[in-house]
């Protein structure tokens, strides 16, 4: 990959990791406004969408930092036509775009289920996604997705794509990598609630450990270890 001489200054890493986390600030003072406001109204496609929007900045914009901030890193580095903040907006867009189809996938899961009382109800749904995610994270296809969320540079130089509309096709990328680590887990939101705040904050935590922490992966399975056991005596009870 070739690289120009520029260099990025201090600032230019500051400014978008305090974007990023600011906007997750935003996310969760939101999501906690129509965790209060949902017990009120029902909650129709549209709305089930940008609260899913909503959820997902708030969740995964934290653990995304640093792929992020790797990314504009080497693009900063590229002597390149297009802006660095559109390539990095690109990049951006592409992995939120992965999020938010996995939220149609989910509305449509929801609007499937509930008539039949599954979602309410739900012991057993609850129990049998718990022992499934649980097993999903010991998986080797979990591993693989999670080895790649938690190497942002070995993934972009494996992965790198000339443009704006390269950093989009990144995003796209990096969104399902993510999307493959995380799916089963954010799945769990369906019987135990969307708008349940304790959930959210448990799954944020735990995506962002698995991705950030030096044992990330090691907790990872330990975690899902503990989610199968839960799953179980959920069944069992």
């Amino acid at each position: 990959m070739r690289t120009g001489s520029a260099q990025p200054s201090p600032q230019g890493y500051h400014t978008p990791l305090a974007l990023l986390l600011g906007l997750a600030g935003a996310a969760w003072a939101v999501s906690i406004w129509q965790a209060d406001t949902s017990r009120e109204m029902p909650m129709g496609p549209v709305s089930f969408m940008a609260t899913w929007a909503t959820m997902m900045a708030a969740m995964m914009f934290p653990s995304a930092a640093p792929m992020v901030l790797t990314f504009r890193r080497l693009q900063a580095g590229r002597r390149q036509p297009g802006s660095l903040t559109a390539s990095t907006l690109a990049f951006v867009a592409g992995y939120l775009a992965v999020w938010t189809a996995f939220g149609v996938l989910a509305l449509a899961a929801r609007t499937l289920l509930e008539p039949a009382g599954l979602m309410l109800a739900g012991r057993t749904v609850t129990g049998v996604l718990l022992v499934v995610a649980g097993l999903y994270q010991l998986s080797p296809w979990k591993h693989a997705c999670l080895s790649s969320c938690r190497t942002p540079l070995g993934f972009l130089l494996g992965s790198w794509r000339d443009g704006v509309g390269g950093s989009f096709r990144m995003g796209l990328q990096h969104g399902l990598y993510c999307l493959g680590c995380c799916w089963l887990l954010f799945a769990l939101l369906l019987p135990l609630g969307l708008m349940n705040l304790a959930a959210m904050a448990a799954l944020t935590l735990l995506v962002s450990a698995e991705k950030l922490l030096p044992l990330g992966d090691r907790f990872g399975r330990a975690v899902g270890i503990g989610l199968a056991a839960a799953g179980l005596m959920v069944l069992a009870l």
